[in-house]
């Protein structure tokens, strides 16, 4: 039931906790947000409770330690009992058992390091209380996939006990819930009807085998993997931004128009936003960013991009992953900028962009190397043998599936979802969701449904 698209959470935990969060008073609120919010992970992964409550307890009698005697050396054992702690987990899911990873930690444990980190430097002037800290490390709508709030966002929220003079009126109230659900039924759209379509075809291309598809079908496939995982986790995103909003909390943009973006660099400042800003300023510019010269910036770079890698898993497709997009990201700002100007920078960024990034989503979908292997023997076939069972296959899933990658491919204009977000709260746009969403419970209903790709991370 931690899917957000399961019918389960849509239509009981939901409306339920909706319920009882506004009916509690103000003072009790964020009390709501931690029960709820433990429950919603136990009906997930009941036994890995244990480590998350302990993580946040640990977390928290740390955090209050350092904050008093500003202790370096505290800070560093805390940050080595974090990071320690996702490493161990990611190892016993990778090589013992993939239940012993919990559900959401690399997510959590990020929060735990940042909310670090900030105390020490004096980010907040107020103490946090252990209710607060606990609702900011569970809270279920970022639990299981991020997004990676900021303990600061987490104050803004104006549903809770900040101020327990103010009262929000019901029309307030239901003002805010409406624009959540906006967002909600937006990012439940993306996963119900684009997503979860799209993963089909890469299915049905995984079923066929690597080496039996045509070069077409083979490049066609990195694009629908791209869609897909685009879209399930801008969905994801979406529908997780949408809950916070309907507690409260400011609307996090996780996703920018990625593809958009006029080089790698900035693709990856848009897409997962919130994770690239926690790299870029508690990773890379305490190494120095790019101030300290050219070497020193590639090899801070190189960092990142390793632990990018690492943090969405630890086989050796996610490390290639990362150090690929290291490689690129190091050619474009010491070679591509430096050798071209004007439009023709601009051309070599996009053709990263719309070319590489997909065959780089390759390396990040299979894990298997010889299995990736085979498949970029497809996408350039100069490089190896095996002919396509059937030569017209790529034709044939067009066929099938144009009525997903049509529109799949117009929601990458950056027009499109910005006009939607201007104007929402339009009564077309009211109609027009509404008809999505029952559209949306309407095939959830009737399939199995997958879960979102990110809760495996």
């Amino acid at each position: 039931m931690v899917n957000f698209s399961d019918l389960n959470f849509i239509f009981r935990f939901l409306p339920v906790f909706l319920i009882v969060f506004y009916i509690t008073p103000m003072k009790f609120r964020t009390w709501t947000l931690v029960i709820g919010s433990l429950l919603f992970y136990a009906m997930g992964d009941l036994r890995m409770l244990p480590a998350l409550f302990g993580a946040i307890v640990v977390n928290f009698l740390f955090a209050k330690a350092i904050r008093e005697e500003k202790s370096w050396s505290l800070l560093l054992f805390i940050l080595l009992i974090d990071a320690g702690m996702l490493v161990e987990f990611k190892i016993l899911g990778q090589f013992v058992d993939s239940s012993l990873l919990p559900i959401g930690i690399s997510f959590y444990i990020f929060k735990m390091i940042s909310f670090q980190l900030d105390v020490y430097t004096d980010r907040f002037k107020d103490e946090a209380t252990f209710i607060d800290v606990a609702a900011y490390f569970s809270m279920f709508p970022q639990i299981v996939s991020g997004p990676i709030m900021r303990f600061e966002q987490y104050k803004e929220n104006s549903m809770l006990e900040k101020d327990l003079e103010y009262r929000p009126s019901i029309h307030v109230i239901l003002t805010v819930i409406e624009d959540g659900l906006r967002y909600f039924v937006a990012g439940f759209a993306m996963k119900v009807l684009l997503a979860d379509r799209l993963s089909m075809l890469w299915r049905d291309i995984g079923t066929i085998g690597y080496e039996s598809i045509s070069t077409p079908l083979a490049w066609l496939g990195a694009v629908t993997y791209s869609l897909q995982l685009y879209f399930d986790f801008w969905g994801y995103s979406l529908m997780a931004a949408g809950i916070g909003v309907m507690l409260g909390f400011p609307f996090i943009e996780n996703f920018k128009q990625p593809y958009s973006s006029k080089n790698v660099a900035e693709f990856y400042r848009r897409w997962h936003a919130t994770l690239g800003s926690w790299f870029r300023d508690y990773i890379y510019f305490p190494m120095g960013g790019s101030r300290k010269g050219d070497k020193r910036t590639v090899f801070n770079l190189l960092v990142v991009w390793l632990l990018t890698g690492f943090w969405h898993g630890i086989t050796p497709n996610f490390i290639l992953w990362g150090v690929s997009l290291f490689a690129i990201i190091v050619c474009e700002r010491f070679f591509v900028y430096k050798k071209f100007q004007g439009k023709a920078a601009a051309i070599v960024g996009r053709f990263n962009v719309l070319v590489l990034i997909p065959l780089t989503w390759v390396v990040f979908a299979i894990s298997d190397f010889g299995m990736l292997t085979t498949y970029f023997t497809r996408l350039f076939p100069f490089f190896g043998e095996g002919i396509a069972v059937n030569r017209n296959d790529f034709l044939k899933n067009i066929g099938l599936y144009w009525p997903v990658l049509v529109p799949a491919l117009v929601l990458l204009i950056p027009q499109i979802f910005d006009y939607f977000e201007k104007n929402r709260t339009k009564p077309v746009f009211t109609v027009l969701l509404l008809l999505l969403f029952w559209g949306c419970v309407y095939v959830v209903a009737g399939t199995a449904g997958s879960p979102f790709v990110y809760m495996r991370f």
